[in-house]
């Protein structure tokens, strides 16, 4: 047994991540790493590990258990290509800003600079770290065994502090077996207790409130800083008593719940006509915690997401970057958002004291009550749609309707995720995930089983296009193995659906490497994902009626095991919004409903 004072690197990192309360940690073995592994079999009672078969899925887990739980965890790699699988995941979570701590090994310190196996060493010795610089916060390469505990601390306070984000910790196979000859560091003694629940300048508060007060036509807009910062009951609160409508961007549904009087929905190319129009119409818009990207902010252009000038921008945000980026602020304030909305909430309170009570907004909210009847007449046709494939409308409306209100809905990359973050109400800040940052497939094939892992009790289904789960089927025997009862349901279209459709539109239709066809038949083909599940000991089903698909969902969900439902849906409508996307170059789409806002004259 060993003791405090002699502790090699691999258990000194081991012990801290327990010491952190880190219940699982996600990799695949190499030589690099057999002595962390070793470490944690010491450990095997407090720290469970989940073996993958791809480092990429160890990588989504991490982000997805954060992303429900709260909690960082932490993947493990080998040198070389072990770890050159993980930078797609670093790099997702890099840009959504979710933490984990990704432990790299690496070769011998004895064998830098010699070429040995899988050593990046042509333009610096052992130079993983330059592979993934521009996707993490930090990297730590620690060289002798002694550096190991500082690494570990500052790696995670880095991770956690200020904007989180994911860190790197690379570590030499050596120095995983070599004495560090001092204790784990104490989390309580260092990151524990450390705040960034910054609040904004005081002056600024007042600015902001006085803003709000008088502005007639105000909104909410908000982004995942809300769903992250635990923010959604203040949101939600503030905006009942301003009586002022909300609406979110890709990364923050489910901020509010989409059925709340004030949710106006999502601002988007593909966005809810009510939450456009009024977004783009707004005198007073106030952003907490948005990045104002191309999709959310219909490519920038004016008049079809925003109007900003003449709208005035009040933009609230952890990261001051993030600040009058893309827009003009008439003010800009860093903050955290739930300490800043406590702050407005306290303001409110004196002016209510004194006498001094918001507007109640009557005109603005009977006015966007109508534009809410509009494109609820407009999108009713989709919900009633019985077609074989399944319409795709359909096909989000019935998956929304099956889940139950505790369930997590974790959505890949591709078409798929446009309608479902178009049709789907979600009740809780976690019931529907996806990646807006990076985009890679594979997030949600492989990210269910981290929320899952994360929040044992709730139903959690992953969406996912067939290119993406046959890009990800290992996730198969993982699941069965770890008897992980998720589910799969998987869109299959027969091709990159969401590319197609931009060849469709924007190269009058000239398709290439965008459809899977059979060589012979010339008819679509995709494997049978059902049978693929079967034979790895999942449940497989296949559906294509729309009638059908909810049914299984709920049989998928009392299984209590993995399953998979092979959905047949159509990939030949593209879902349309109030919104507009620019491929500069070769145009730009019209919007399904609505046009271009033009401010009056002299606004």
């Amino acid at each position: 047994m060993t003791t405090a004072s002699n502790l090699n690197g691999g258990q000194v990192i081991v012990d801290y991540l327990i010491r952190e309360k880190v219940p699982h940690v996600f990799g695949l073995c190499g030589h690099g790493n057999i002595g962390f592994i070793d470490a944690l079999h010491e450990r095997a009672d407090e720290i469970k590990t989940i073996s993958v078969h791809h480092e990429s899925v160890g990588g989504f887990m991490a982000d997805v258990y954060y992303r429900v739980s709260g909690r960082p965890t932490a993947t493990f790699t080998s040198c070389g290509p072990g770890s050159t699988n993980m930078p797609i995941c670093l790099a997702n979570a890099f840009f959504d800003s979710v933490p984990f701590l990704a432990v790299t090994g690496n070769v011998p310190t004895s064998q830098f600079n010699r070429g040995a196996f899988q050593e990046t060493y042509r333009h610096y010795q052992a130079d993983f770290p330059s592979t993934v610089r521009a996707y993490c916060k930090r990297v730590f390469q620690p060289t002798r065994g002694e550096m190991v505990p500082l690494a570990v601390r500052q790696a995670w306070k880095t991770m956690v502090t200020g904007r989180p984000g994911p860190v790197v910790l690379d570590v030499p196979f050596d120095i995983f077996k070599e004495t560090t000859g001092s204790e784990t560091p104490r989390p309580e003694e260092w990151n524990a207790n450390i705040s960034c629940r910054c609040g904004a300048d005081p002056d600024g508060v007042v600015k902001a409130m006085d803003m709000l007060m008088t502005a007639e036509r105000p909104v909410i807009l908000v982004g995942q800083g809300i769903k992250y910062g635990g923010a959604s009951a203040d949101l939600v609160r503030f905006a009942e008593q301003m009586h002022i409508p909300v609406a979110y961007s890709g990364s923050g549904h489910g901020a509010i719940d989409g059925d709340h009087p004030l949710a106006l929905g999502l601002v988007a190319r593909n966005g809810h006509y009510q939450a456009n129009h009024a977004a783009r119409q707004a005198d007073v818009l106030l952003a907490l915690g948005v990045r104002f990207d191309d999709r959310t902010s219909s490519s920038w252009i004016p008049g079809y997401s925003f109007t900003i000038p003449p709208t005035r921008l009040i933009h609230v945000d952890i990261d001051p970057d993030e600040i009058a980026r893309n827009y003009p602020v008439a003010l800009g304030l860093m903050a955290d958002v739930r300490t800043f909305l406590r702050q407005l909430l306290n303001e409110l309170d004196l002016r209510k004291s004194r006498s001094q009570s918001p507007p109640s907004r009557r005109a603005w909210l009977g006015a966007i009550k109508g534009y809410r009847k509009e494109w609820d007449e407009f999108i009713a046709p989709g919900y009633a749609a019985d077609t074989t494939p399944i319409h795709p409308q359909r096909a989000a409306h019935e998956i929304d309707k099956a889940l139950p209100e505790d369930a997590i809905l974790v959505s890949d990359i591709g078409v798929h995720h446009n309608w479902l973050n178009e049709f789907c109400k979600p009740k809780r800040p976690d019931s529907l995930i996806g990646s807006m940052g990076f985009g890679p497939m594979g997030f949600g094939v492989a990210g269910v089983l981290g929320a899952k892992l994360a929040a044992p009790h709730r139903p959690c289904v992953s969406v996912c296009g067939d290119g993406a789960f046959f890009m990800h089927a290992s996730v198969l025997g993982t699941a069965v193995e770890y008897n992980i009862p998720i589910v799969w349901v998987v869109w299959n279209n027969y091709a990159y659906a969401s590319i197609r459709g931009l060849q469709r539109g924007y190269l009058g239709g000239r398709e290439l490497a965008t459809e899977f066809r059979h060589p012979e038949t010339g008819q679509p083909y995709s494997p049978d994902f059902a049978a693929l599940a079967r034979s790895a000991g999942v449940e497989g089903v296949g559906v294509d009626r729309a009638v059908d698909l909810g049914d299984a969902i709920r049989t998928g969900i009392a299984a209590g095991r993995p399953y998979l439902i092979d959905a047949d849906i159509s990939g030949d409508i593209n879902p349309g919004g109030a919104g507009v996307w620019e491929l500069p170059g070769l145009g730009q789409n019209q919007p399904a409903f609505g046009g271009r806002y033009q401010p009056p004259a002299g606004a």
